[in-house]
């Protein structure tokens, strides 16, 4: 009987929609809607219940040592600075990781260029398609010379196809950027290798202009001798 109900044809039911008195309220709210937003509802309800039960059962008395290291400001608590959160070791540490995360990027960068400029250099490289012939005398380089021109057939490489040298130019051009990121890189890793050095123990002073022997734009420095027990 379910079988014969079913091939019944029967009217698609549609939603109800919002009256046109009701047009300048938007649109009717649906049951999935309601429930939606009731759910919501009470968990912002739910939160506020905890929050008031947390506030109530709370011991006026009780301490805790954050109360002396923080500060309100304006009714907002400001947590202590952690400018001096790790010492010098840990310092040095982090900054030994960081380079060798950057001479690791390096590295990779090189690799990758590598790889793109052997592919490039085997599609530059055209073949040659010449053949050395040996006649025995004017007659035979006459007839061969003939034959060769006749069934000359080679494939003419100037005529590429767009796609090729469109994939071609952005690989180009991919290399190039590759080139000057690795350039960034290696400025970006001899800058962290001074401000290392710069860190160690050591009496040291930046060199002036004048005392300079080959002018350069990144500053120099000096330390002096110490005598070793």
């Amino acid at each position: 009987m379910s079988s014969l109900r079913n091939a019944v044809p029967r009217r698609a039911h549609k939603e109800r929609a919002q009256p046109e008195a009701r047009k300048k309220f938007g649109i009717l709210e649906k049951h999935k809607d309601y429930v939606l937003r009731a759910k919501a509802f009470h968990q912002k309800e739910e939160a506020l219940r905890k929050l008031k039960e947390k506030a109530e059962f709370r011991n006026p008395d009780e301490f805790y040592f954050k109360m002396i290291n923080t500060r309100t400001i304006n009714g907002v608590h400001r947590p202590p600075s952690e400018a001096n959160k790790y010492t010098q070791e840990e310092l040095m540490l982090m900054k030994t990781q960081d380079m060798g995360y950057i001479l690791q990027k390096i590295q990779s960068e090189k690799k990758k260029i590598e790889r793109l400029t052997s592919v490039l250099h085997a599609l530059d490289c055209q073949p040659s398609n010449k053949r050395v012939f040996y006649a025995e005398d004017r007659e035979e380089a006459k007839d061969i010379r003939s034959k060769s021109l006749e069934s000359s057939n080679s494939p003419d490489f100037s005529k590429v196809p767009n796609r090729i040298k469109k994939k071609t130019a952005s690989s180009y051009a991919e290399v190039e950027s590759r080139k000057q990121r690795v350039q960034q890189l290696e400025k970006l890793y001899s800058d962290m290798a001074l401000q290392k050095e710069l860190q160690k123990s050591g009496r040291k002073r930046k060199l002036r202009e004048e005392e300079l022997v080959s002018p350069t734009s990144r500053p120099v420095y000096k330390w002096r001798t110490e005598r070793k027990r």
